[in-house]
This record gives C-alpha cells, structure tokens and sequence, in this order.
C-alpha cells in the first residue's frame, strides 16, 4: 500500500522525507515534486530499482532515464569530459530547469537504460526534492506519469496513474506547470540544445554564445 505525506505540512514532511529515503534504499519507488513536473524516481545505482520504474511508467530502455542530484559537486563523481562552457551553464542555470547529457564516467556501475556512454542530468529547483538528493545520493527521475500521459502537475494525477507500483508519493502541492527542462548536449566541443524547453535558447545564448539548435 502506498503512503502519502503532504511536505507542506512540517511534520508530514520530516517523516516523508524519511520514508522516502528509506523506500530509495530498499530499492523501492517514489514519487517526488520538482521545479517542472512530478517525478518518480529510484536509486541511480539500483538496476532493479531503475528497470521497475521503467516498467511502472511502460516505458522501454531506449528511452533511458535521467538523474537528478542534490548538489552540483556531485558532477565531479558522474562525468567525464566536462566542458568549462558546461560548467559555465551550470554556474548560470542551476539549480534549475536545465538538463545537461554528458559522458559519464566508465567506472560507474549503473544501468539507465540504453545511454550510449551518456547521462541526462539535473539539479532541480524544489526544496523536498534538493533534501531528499542530498540524503539517498543521484537518483533516476522521470515524470511521474505512463508513456503516452500528460506529465502531472500535482500529486493526485501522478498517484491516479502509477498507484501502488509506488512506495511513497511526496505532496508539495501543485508544481509552477507543465513546462519541461530544456536539454543541452555538452559532449561536443559546441553544446547543443536537444530540447527547449523551460529555458529558451536565446536564454541559453546570453552563457554559451555559440549554441546550436538541433533540427
């Protein structure tokens, strides 16, 4: 059976906060508010974990899942290759809605889904998400809702959706819309924006000048 905790509650959000932490322990899924949209998320590192939310949303391995992080030093343990321009975007736009798709580093032993060598990483602009990041470490997140649905703006479509296949759901209330985080490949010497999304590449320009836009 799934629990709820409303997280704009103080003690409802102590105490979801740490059963959210321990369910990402056990291997379990939560559900989880951000900046953009809900998202469900598992232990990065967990290859069961990971392969059970891809299967709760019914989505397939080649569309792999990105990873939230609580703190951008968390980078230096993840990728590789990280371009100054990368860290300049970054230094500009998180914590945000900006997905940055790196190399990750080889030595990793994760299991994302079909990556090629690649991550699609964020820090998210949420409180209850940032807390809970910073406690159970980089986390595999993606919008909590079935392949084919609208992303959910508050925790009852979210939970209308994935039911009990979820552990814990973490109500912050309704996110600020539906807008997702704009994506920047920055694995070529001229970053490139795959996705814009809630960052524009004009926005985008004003730090990487020399941005391309993929067709």
């Amino acid at each position: 059976m799934a629990r709820r905790y409303d997280t704009n509650d103080a003690t409802d959000r102590v105490t979801g906060l740490r059963e959210a932490a321990s369910a990402v322990r056990r291997g379990e899924l939560v559900v989880l508010p951000t900046d953009t949209v809900y998202g469900i998320g598992a232990d990065a590192f967990s290859k069961e974990a990971v392969g059970d939310l891809l299967q709760a949303k019914g989505r397939g391995r080649n569309m792999p899942t990105p990873v939230l992080i609580g703190s951008p030093n968390t980078l230096h343990g993840l990728v590789t290759d990280f371009s100054e321009l990368a860290w300049e975007l970054v230094d500009a736009f998180w914590p945000g809605a900006l997905t940055l798709v790196a190399r990750h580093q080889p030595s990793l032993q994760w299991d994302l889904g079909d990556t090629r060598g690649t991550v699609a990483v964020r820090m998210p602009l949420h409180p209850v998400a940032i807390e809970l990041l910073t406690e159970v470490g980089p986390m595999a997140v993606s919008s909590a809702n079935l392949t084919g649905h609208p992303a959910p703006e508050n925790c009852d479509a979210a939970q209308g959706m994935l039911g009990d296949s979820v552990s814990v759901y973490l109500d912050g209330g309704p996110t600020p819309g539906n807008v997702p985080s704009s994506i920047v490949d920055v694995t070529r010497e001229v970053p490139l924006l795959l996705r814009a999304g809630a960052l524009s590449a004009d926005e985008l320009r004003k730090v990487v000048p020399d941005l391309e836009v993929a067709n």
